[in-house]
């Protein structure tokens, strides 16, 4: 369906014409004509598929024809850069008519909160917010939410795991009775059903969520031990040195500057980011890795959803994910709007129990690749108990083989094959 055929005004059509989109997606086309009507709305659809646009076009239509002056629009988020994100949509859809809207989110100077409090109390048209600075801002007592006709909940599921379900509801205390709420979210567990029944009247539903990566995706996976991970990301960015844009995924903040320092050491152009990193400096680094100036990003799960990056080549979860819903997420980096891209994930000995979860959820048994003889053995793929080096070494627990009798043994891995060395060179 054309955005033409939708019923929304000529403003929003010709900046949607300047931004080159035509086609509407199908959370699209379904979410836009409930919310023109003014209907509550539940949407459940996986990352990439044009959520943002299918809330604020239609709240765009509705503010531009309402009278009201202050905030009209609350949209709730888990992150200051999924904040930023859709504040810079919004501004891009409404630049033709005369909304305003302004993004509030932790981590900025004084000169910034002193900007957030006069969107809060002299009345952007729409908010857009982190719930636990918004929270900071309400206890101040000069927020004015008494005109509030739209609240958007944007990854939901997100703002729960992240521990949010509290302050929404007290952000939600502040908000007028008879408004218009949408609530969006990647997965529906039953924590959000139960949300959605505390803050949504009569909702009308649509469920496109597949919980399966995009069709263009091409799923590789690797079995390793954890201190083949780092030489092995360097083998593949060595294989691939044609992609222009990388995502490398992992799970802790430490992993995240050790890694991206010993790519730094060995050349490539690479940044790393998570929620130690200063707000200016996380803005910096998305900035240059949109504009291609860094080619490799190393990040937590910060940019797992809701971060709008085109033409993303290839993706690495060098840990498996905890939650196999954000697999998806994460491997939905890449092969956006159609596209084709790359996703490869290293699954470790202790990891195997996880990733058969994600292949359960995704409905897909994957190949489970060796690394290259250099970086020695890798662990035979099994989901219960622990693994073992694949080879014929395979000893019991307290028995040391004969041929060590009276030797010193190495400093190898717990349960890798006693030729194997203790961490790969390079």
């Amino acid at each position: 369906m054309k955005f033409s055929e939708l019923g929304l005004n000529e403003t929003l059509i010709e900046a949607i014409g300047y931004m080159n989109y035509e086609e509407a997606t199908p959370i699209q086309s379904q979410a836009i004509p409930h919310i023109l009507e003014g209907h509550d709305l539940i949407g459940c659809a996986q990352t990439g598929t044009g959520k943002t646009a299918a809330f604020t076009l239609p709240v765009l239509h509705r503010m531009a024809q309402s009278p009201v002056k202050g905030v009209k629009t609350l949209v709730l988020c888990p992150t200051r850069e999924l904040a930023t994100q859709i504040d810079q949509l919004v501004q891009g859809l409404s630049y033709f008519t005369n909304l305003s809207c302004y993004p509030v989110y932790g981590g900025g100077t004084g000169p910034e909160w002193e900007k957030e409090r006069r969107a809060l109390s002299d009345g952007a048209d729409m908010i857009i917010a982190t719930p636990g600075r918004l929270i900071a801002h309400l206890n101040n007592g000069y927020v004015n939410f008494k005109n509030v006709q739209h609240l958007i909940l944007d990854e939901a599921d997100r703002m729960l795991d992240i521990g949010f379900h509290d302050d929404i509801l007290r952000i939600i205390k502040e908000l007028p009775q008879k408004r218009q709420s949408l609530l969006f979210s990647a997965t529906m567990a039953p924590k959000i059903r139960s949300l959605a029944k505390k803050i949504l009247e009569e909702p009308k539903e649509i469920n496109l969520a597949m919980s399966k990566p995009a069709e263009g995706v091409t799923q590789k996976v690797y079995l390793t031990f954890e201190e083949q991970k780092t030489p092995l990301v360097r083998h593949i960015l060595k294989q691939h040195e044609d992609f222009k844009s990388i995502i490398v995924f992992c799970s802790t903040k430490k992993k995240v500057d050790q890694l991206a320092r010993n790519l730094k050491n060995k050349g490539h152009i690479v940044a790393g980011i998570s929620s130690d990193y200063e707000q200016a400096e996380r803005e910096q680094v998305l900035l240059n890795f949109k504009s291609r100036k860094t080619r490799i990003v190393v990040a937590t799960d910060v940019l797992s959803r809701g971060i709008d990056i085109k033409d993303i080549d290839l993706v690495i979860n060098y840990d498996v994910p905890g939650d196999a819903e954000d697999y998806v997420h994460r491997v939905g980096r890449t092969a956006r709007a159609a596209s084709k891209g790359l996703a490869i994930t290293f699954v470790s000995d202790k990891e195997m129990g996880k990733f058969a979860r994600i292949e359960e959820l995704i409905e897909r048994q994957l190949d489970k690749l060796a690394p290259p003889e250099e970086l020695g053995k890798a662990p035979e793929w099994r989901t219960h108990g622990k693994s073992k080096p694949k080879g014929k070494h395979n000893y019991r627990k307290g028995k040391k083989p004969n041929r060590f009798k009276g030797k010193k043994q190495s400093n190898r891995p717990r349960g890798s094959a006693p030729n194997q060395p203790s961490s790969p060179k390079g």
